[in-house]
C-alpha cells in the first residue's frame, strides 16, 4: 500500500461507467430478483450451524408477503423491524417490498418510549419483533398505534447451537395476539404475490436518524439511494459472489442495511449472522464461513483486539476490512494491522446519505493529518461530490476548515412528514452534515468533529476528535472521550473520559501528563475521569451527549 494523490485513481476508476451512473436495477426487488434467477442455490444467509439459500429466502418472503396482503397491507404501508442481526431481519424486509410496502428498521435497544415514537412517526401498521422483545416491550405500546398485525419470531430459529456466549437468556415465548413469523409463512408457502410496482423514487427505509442532535428523524432511503450505494460498495471494493460478508454492523443502522444487506442481495453472496456482536463468536463465524468483507464502528475492531482468544488465523479470510460511523484513531488501525495483519480503510457516511458519501481507495493507505493527527476519511464515491462550505455557505478553498455539503445519487429526499427539517437539512437536494472538516490539495478529506462538539477554552477552539486521537496513544487506554465543560476561568475545559485495556493500569494524572507532553496548552485534558465502560449506542459511537449530561449532573 502507499499514499498517493487519489485524483488519478478515482478518474481512471471512474471510465465506462454510465454517464446518468443509474444502477442496473432501479429497486432492491429488482436487484434482488435478478439474484435468484443467476445464483437460485447459493447461500443468502449463514446463522451459527444454519443456512438458506437464495431461493429459500425468495420463497420464504414470497409467502411472507401474501400474508401481509391477505390482512391488509397495502402499497405504501411501512414494516416496522425489531431485531438483531438474524435472518428473520431480511426475511421481513423483503416481505416489506414485496408487498409494495417500506421497512422500518427499529434498534432493539429501544425501550416503550423510543419504540412509541417510531412506530407512532412511520405510521407503520406492521411490527415484526423478537418474541421476548414484544413481552418485555412492545406489547404496552402496539395499542396505542396504528399497527394492527404483529409477527414475533425468536433468535433460536434457523440453527442448532443456541451458543450460549450470545444465546443463553433466549427461550421461547408465545404471546396471544400475536402470529409467529414462520407458522404464518408456512401456511402460505407456495403463494406469490402480485408482482410490487416499485420505482427508484419509491421509500425503501425508514431509518431514523440517532438522535444526537435532537428528536430522530425518520430519513427516507429510497431504492434508488438503497441500490446505488450497494453497487457502490461492490464496485469500490471489487466484490463478487466468491465473497462472503461478516454483517458485524446492526442491520437496522444503514451501515448494516446498506453494507451488509443491500451488497449480500445484490451480489448475490453469503450475509454472516451472529445475532449480537461478542468478539469470540465473530471470530469462530468468520473463520467457519470465510468472511471476505466487513464494515463495522471502530470499536467493533478495538474489542476483538482486546480478546485474548481471538487469533491472526481466525480471521486470515478477510481481503477487505472497512470501518464507518465512529471516527478511527491511526493508533487503532497501525494495533490492528500489527496483531491480525489487515489494513483498516476508512469509511464515511451519514443515514442520510444511505451509507457511505465517502471511503477510502481499496489497496491505498490513508494519509493521517500532520497538524491535527486525523486519518483521512477517504474520498467521495461515484457521483457525488462533496463541499466545505463557511458560515455563509460558500465553498472554502482546499485545506480550510468548514461544514461538510454533500450532493449525489445516494442522498436521501427528505425526512418522513418532517417538510421544515427537509428544507433546513437538505436546501436544495444538498446535505448539511453537521461534521466539520477540510479537504487537502490531493482531494483527500478529514473529519475534525461534529460542529456541536467545539470546545472554546478561553476563546481557543478545541476539536475533540484530535484530543481522542492522542489519548488513543496511550498504551493502557481502550476508549476515549472527550466533552467540554464549565469552567469559571476559561468558561470551558476539556475533560477526558477513558476506559482501559484488561489489566492496563493508569492515573487520571498519568493520562493528563500523556496529553500535556503532546498537545499546545489550551488543548489537552484538564480533568480525566476513568470509566469502566463509556456510554455507546449500539452501532458503537460513543455518547458525548451522555457525557456532557454526567459532567452537569455533577
Amino acid at each position: 500500500m502507499g499514499v498517493y494523490d487519489t485524483r488519478p485513481w478515482l478518474s481512471s476508476y471512474r471510465e465506462g461507467l454510465p454517464d446518468d451512473l443509474a444502477p442496473e436495477h432501479p429497486t432492491m426487488l429488482e436487484a434482488f430478483a435478478a439474484s435468484v434467477a443467476r445464483a437460485p442455490d447459493r447461500v443468502a444467509v449463514h446463522y451459527f450451524d444454519g443456512a438458506l439459500t437464495v431461493a429459500e429466502v425468495d420463497d420464504l418472503t414470497d409467502a411472507l408477503a401474501s400474508a401481509l396482503l391477505g390482512r391488509g397491507f397495502r402499497a405504501g404501508d411501512r414494516v416496522a423491524v425489531y431485531l438483531q442481526n438474524v435472518p428473520q431481519f431480511v426475511l421481513a424486509v423483503l416481505a416489506a417490498w414485496k408487498a409494495g410496502g417500506a421497512a422500518v428498521p427499529v434498534n432493539p435497544m429501544n425501550r416503550a418510549r423510543e419504540l412509541a415514537y417510531v412506530l407512532e412517526d412511520s405510521g407503520a401498521t406492521v411490527l415484526v419483533c423478537h418474541e421476548s422483545l414484544y413481552g418485555e416491550v412492545a406489547a404496552s405500546v402496539v395499542p396505542g398505534t396504528d399497527v394492527g398485525l404483529v409477527v414475533t419470531t425468536s433468535e433460536l430459529e434457523f440453527q442448532s447451537r443456541d451458543d450460549a456466549r450470545v444465546l443463553a437468556a433466549s427461550s421461547r415465548v408465545r404471546h396471544d395476539g400475536t402470529e409467529d413469523l414462520l407458522a404464518l409463512a408456512d401456511a402460505h408457502r407456495g403463494e406469490r404475490p402480485p408482482p410490487a410496482r416499485l420505482s427508484a423514487a419509491d421509500v425503501a427505509l425508514l431509518t431514523y436518524t440517532s438522535g444526537t442532535t435532537g428528536r430522530p428523524k425518520g430519513a427516507m432511503n429510497t431504492h434508488g439511494n438503497v441500490v446505488f450505494n450497494s453497487r457502490t460498495y461492490r464496485d469500490w471494493i471489487g466484490l463478487g459472489a466468491q465473497d462472503s460478508v461478516l454483517g458485524v454492523a446492526p442491520l437496522f443502522h444503514i451501515t448494516g442495511l446498506v453494507g451488509h444487506l443491500g451488497l449480500c442481495l445484490l451480489l448475490p453472496a453469503p450475509l454472516v449472522l451472529t445475532y449480537r456482536f461478542e468478539p469470540g463468536v465473530v471470530a469462530d463465524a468468520v473463520r467457519e464461513h470465510r468472511a471476505t468483507f466487513t464494515i463495522g464502528a471502530i470499536t467493533v475492531f478495538v474489542a476483538l483486539m482486546n480478546h485474548a482468544g481471538v487469533t491472526r488465523e481466525d480471521l486470515a479470510s478477510f481481503r477487505a476490512v472497512y470501518s464507518g460511523g465512529a471516527p478511527i484513531p491511526p493508533s487503532v488501525v497501525e494495533a490492528f494491522r500489527s496483531r491480525f495483519g489487515h489494513y483498516i480503510h476508512n469509511a464515511y457516511g451519514l443515514t442520510e446519505t444511505s451509507s457511505p458519501s465517502h471511503l477510502g481507495p481499496f489497496g491505498v493507505e490513508a494519509p493521517v493529518d500532520d497538524e491535527s493527527g486525523a486519518l483521512s476519511v477517504g474520498v467521495p464515491v461515484f457521483g457525488t461530490v462533496v463541499r466545505v462550505v463557511g458560515d455563509d455557505g460558500q465553498e472554502l478553498p482546499a485545506g480550510q476548515v468548514g461544514e461538510f455539503e454533500t450532493e449525489g445519487p445516494q442522498v436521501v429526499p427528505g425526512y418522513w412528514d418532517k417538510p421544515e427539517e427537509t428544507a433546513q437539512g437538505l436546501p436544495g437536494g444538498r446535505l448539511r452534515t453537521g461534521d466539520v472538516g477540510f479537504m487537502d490539495e490531493r482531494g483527500w478529506f478529514f473529519l475534525v468533529d461534529r460542529k456541536k462538539d467545539m470546545i472554546n477554552a478561553a476563546g481557543y477552539k478545541v476539536w475533540p476528535r484530535e484530543v481522542e486521537d492522542v489519548l488513543y496513544g496511550h498504551p493502557a487506554v481502550r476508549e476515549a472521550a472527550v466533552v467540554g465543560v464549565p469552567d469559571e476561568y476559561r468558561g470551558e475545559t476539556v475533560r477526558a473520559y477513558v476506559s482501559l485495556k484488561p489489566g492496563a493500569d493508569a492515573s487520571p494524572d498519568d493520562v493528563v501528563a500523556f496529553c500535556k507532553e503532546r498537545m499546545a496548552a489550551y488543548k489537552y485534558p484538564r480533568q480525566v475521569r476513568v470509566l469502566e465502560e463509556l456510554p455507546k449506542t449500539v452501532t458503537g459511537k460513543i455518547l458525548r451527549r451522555e457525557l456532557r449530561a454526567r459532567a452537569r449532573e455533577a
